[in-house]
């Protein structure tokens, strides 16, 4: 389970800068084990966890759907189809992002936190919408939307560049480390290009914690941060990113892609065995 790789990401992406905690991915993994205990890696994973199983049911459900519809199988289609299941599942997903920020903010540099306001992610969203309604549960909604909708047109369209390129074909005895490959690699391209977006994003979703709020819009966020950081704001805690997009998207593409080629052969010896019964049951002619 590579979830507590977000953990770092997160950090280091809204840590102040002028009293920054950590120093790099790993200074901020060996910081949190330090003092919150291996169990400070873990915090707000049940968010994730809630949300991945309709979030992938909606992104495939949804870019096989608009393939059909699309009709020809050509690289822009596989983006446009790509890019329509990203925006669509936004719905579950900034939520989701949201508890799972702000419980990863919680209680920092605490073995033991003093002041818990969230029991988990649940709690944690409900509380938001008690106090801020709808429209403080999908704070962070427009980013999302400017890093999911391009993101997964990205991720589908160099998944089936790849694949085509490795001819990951059903009958190819290295036809599984390729689909791995293609896998997660797409997951790296993906990441690489809408990462400052999610960099922001995570800045809107962390605004406020402390009972401040920093940022009035996505552009004054943009300026702040471009002001006091310099550009290299926009690639802070990419390599925790990275380092988690291979082996998790790898693995989901791959499963995905086994698991369809699976059902169609099912379908399709359903379908011999229907013509062949179908053609013993005719009567013979006398």
């Amino acid at each position: 389970m590579l979830g507590f790789l977000c953990r770092p990401q997160v950090r280091l992406q809204v840590q102040n800068v002028d009293r920054p905690l950590y120093r790099g991915t790993f200074h901020c993994f060996q910081s949190i084990v330090r003092q919150e205990s291996g169990l400070g890696l873990y915090k707000g994973i049940g968010s994730p966890m809630m949300g991945l199983t309709f979030i992938n049911a909606i992104v495939f459900g949804v870019q096989g759907n608009a393939m059909r519809k699309l009709g020809k199988d050509t690289p822009l289609n596989q983006f446009l189809a790509g890019a329509s299941a990203g925006a669509i599942q936004c719905v579950i997903c900034c939520p989701m992002e949201l508890a799972k920020t702000r419980m990863q903010m919680q209680g920092t540099g605490e073995k033991k936190s003093k002041r818990k306001l969230y029991k988990n992610s649940l709690d944690c969203l409900v509380r938001i919408y008690r106090r801020e309604g709808i429209r403080g549960i999908n704070r962070g909604m427009v980013t999302t939307l400017l890093r999911e909708t391009p993101g997964f047109g990205v991720y589908f369209l160099a998944y089936d560049i790849l694949t085509r390129s490795l001819g990951c074909e059903p009958d190819d005895p290295y036809m599984i480390p390729k689909l791995l490959f293609a896998g997660g690699m797409s997951g790296i391209a993906s990441w690489l290009s809408t990462y400052p977006v999610d960099v922001i994003k995570s800045r809107l979703q962390a605004d406020g914690v402390g009972g401040v709020n920093q940022y009035s819009s996505i552009m004054d966020c943009i300026r702040q941060s471009l002001k006091k950081e310099g550009w290299r704001v926009f690639t802070r805690g990419l390599t925790s990113t990275l380092l988690r997009a291979f082996p998790v998207n790898a693995t989901t593409f791959a499963t995905v892609t086994l698991f369809l080629l699976y059902m169609r052969e099912g379908e399709e010896c359903r379908i011999q065995d229907c013509e062949t019964q179908s053609v013993q049951l005719q009567p013979t002619s006398l």
